[in-house]
């Protein structure tokens, strides 16, 4: 499946082996990724495709809004990122 803006992907190599990302943008081989905690909105990870694996395509409200290109915190992409693992406590930084 073609990876687009507001996918959630997994890192497969590197040092964030195994993280959740969002999909800010695409630039031709390259995505900037953020979660939110460690990869912030601000300063987002450039990313080859190929070193990420497609995981979904939610449709949640930090989604819509990356498509629509509205504003989004890290507070949000963190939320919905535990909501996807099923994770408790999920606004806490560290």
């Amino acid at each position: 499946m073609e990876i687009t803006r507001a996918h959630l992907v997994e890192a497969t190599a590197g040092r964030e082996q195994g993280k959740l990302f969002y999909v800010l943008e695409t630039d031709g081989d390259y995505l900037l990724l953020a979660d939110g905690k460690s990869r912030r909105v601000e300063a987002p990870k450039r990313k080859k495709r190929k070193h990420v694996r497609f995981v979904s395509d939610t449709g949640d409200r930090v989604a819509v809004k990356i498509r629509e290109n509205e504003k989004i915190t890290n507070s949000e992409l963190r939320k919905s990122i535990a909501s996807y693992n099923g994770a408790e406590n999920s606004d806490q930084e560290g």
